[in-house]
């Protein structure tokens, strides 16, 4: 633990942000990290519990108490070993993970939490400034080709987990580049990807070989890679968006969130567009659909863009300001959450329900909405409109994409239309191929493509070996 009084005598604090005024006229990161004796002194809050319920909110089970003594007592380059032992990449999840171990933190039932987020970043960047991070191997070479489909967060720890393993690592992306939703679909401003393309530079040296612009069941026959593996990982996310099917739905200026914030991706890495068709916000009245934290990505994106409003639609109700931690605690609340691109500038909105868009020339100009009760029926006389040259639907992802590498080979799909594979062997119903990330789960967390990513290698690992000294 840190220091015995610690949580009796510190108060919590956290980073703190750059200016809004300041911070939406460019896509760098804006978090102003702490100095090194202030997370000293927030390690040191973190209590002696006992039962440390941080592992009940962390996915890839975090020693978190352990390497918070560590960073108290100043060995920062034990606790980097330490939280690399369990994270392949806590400088991602240390940026974009919402933190569900600091919900499970004891402290939170007085509403202080340890800042484990801030305490894990600091300690990744450190390691990283002083060279502590290397390329690793576990074992010697043992001749076995693998194929992983998708380069997202589950796939990349999949893919180092099995080459220091010994396995000959084959990485596909269909992308230019490797990352996933970390890289096309996150904005730089929360995560600068120089981070992926270091760790990227970290694999290849530990003999992961990269195959990009390469989509598998399109532009390369998906049971020829089969054929030419010892085992294959399908890792290629949960791609499909939930649509909005109501009437103007076809009008222009009406997209997918995940068709705008690639494109801007794309530009801040100067990374050649896919198209001609540039969707900007600049000058427009935006309408944001969806609540959520690629909603608020929207939001963020179109005010760096120069929009003339934002407006954020939720079909849910308006969630409590505080959660009643004795009913919630250790699990994660639903309360209201308010992003750092909500305090850049968006009004808004919950319990409305978008039944359709009008405009001129085939351009969008409006959205006729109707507010709804908590049992999602129309509210008599509630119907209002909205202004709008620009909609983002961001309302999630229903399931990976099945046109292509999944129907080729046959892959079983569950009720949700989500690979049919379970968590302790990670196997489809095709011999010798494995799934794992959200093409598994569905959508969801960074930090749970990461668990996914490591006990799938295992899984894979037993499956060629017989046996597995990789952890789950």
């Amino acid at each position: 633990m840190g220091k015995v009084t610690g949580f009796l005598e510190i108060d919590r604090q956290d980073r703190k942000y750059a200016p809004a005024a300041d911070r939406i006229r460019n896509y760098n990161e804006f978090v102003i990290p702490l100095s090194e004796e202030g997370v000293k002194n927030q390690a040191a809050r973190c209590m002696n519990c006992g039962i440390p319920f941080c592992h009940n909110g962390c996915p890839v089970n975090n020693q978190i108490p352990d390497w918070n003594d560590l960073v108290y007592l100043g060995d920062w380059e034990e606790a980097s070993r330490n939280l690399h032992s369990t994270n392949n990449f806590p400088e991602f999840t240390g940026r974009v993970c919402p933190a569900p171990c600091e919900a499970s933190c004891t402290l939170n039932l007085e509403d202080a939490p340890v800042t484990i987020k801030t305490i894990e970043c600091a300690i990744v960047d450190k390691a990283w400034e002083n060279g502590w991070i290397k390329p690793e191997s576990y074992r010697e070479k043992t001749g076995k080709k693998i194929a992983i489909i998708g380069g997202g967060p589950a796939g990349l720890a999949a893919a180092q987990q099995l080459a220091r393993a010994g396995h000959n690592v084959h990485l596909f992306e269909r992308n230019a580049r490797a990352g996933g939703l970390l890289r096309y679909g996150i904005p730089d401003f929360k995560m600068e990807k120089h981070l992926i393309d270091r760790r990227v530079a970290q694999m290849e040296a530990e003999g992961v070989t990269f195959h990009y612009g390469t989509h598998i069941g399109v532009t390369q026959d998906a049971q020829q890679i089969v054929d030419s593996f010892d085992a294959v990982l399908l890792t290629g996310g949960s791609e499909k968006p939930r649509d909005l099917p109501v009437p103007g739905r076809e009008l222009a200026g009406v997209h997918f969130a995940m068709e705008f914030l690639p494109q801007q991706n794309r530009r801040v890495s100067k990374e050649p567009p896919l198209d001609n068709h540039p969707i900007l916000a600049t000058a427009k009245h935006v309408v944001v659909i969806g609540g959520g934290d690629t909603g608020s990505d929207c939001i963020g994106t179109s005010n760096r863009q120069g929009a003339l409003s934002v407006t954020q639609l939720e079909v849910m109700p308006q969630p409590p300001e505080k959660e009643n931690k004795l009913l919630t605690w250790p699990n994660w609340p639903l309360k209201m959450r308010t992003s750092s691109s909500h305090m850049e500038g968006a009004e808004r909105d919950f319990s409305v329900l978008t039944k359709s868009f009008s405009g001129e020339n085939g351009e969008v100009k409006k959205l006729h909405c109707v507010k709804v009760d908590a049992a999602m029926k129309e509210i008599p006389g509630s119907e209002f409109e909205l202004k709008a040259d620009l909609v983002l639907l961001a309302m999630g992802f229903v399931h990976p994409v099945h046109d292509g590498m999944l129907k080729s080979l046959g892959i079983n799909l569950d009720g949700r239309g989500n690979v049919n594979a379970n968590v302790m062997n990670y196997k489809t119903n095709a011999e010798k191929i494995f799934s794992a990330g959200d093409m598994r789960r569905g959508q969801s967390l960074v930090v749970w493509a990461i668990r996914e990513g490591r006990q799938a290698a295992r899984a894979v690992d037993e499956y060629l070996m017989g046996e597995s000294t990789l952890p789950r």
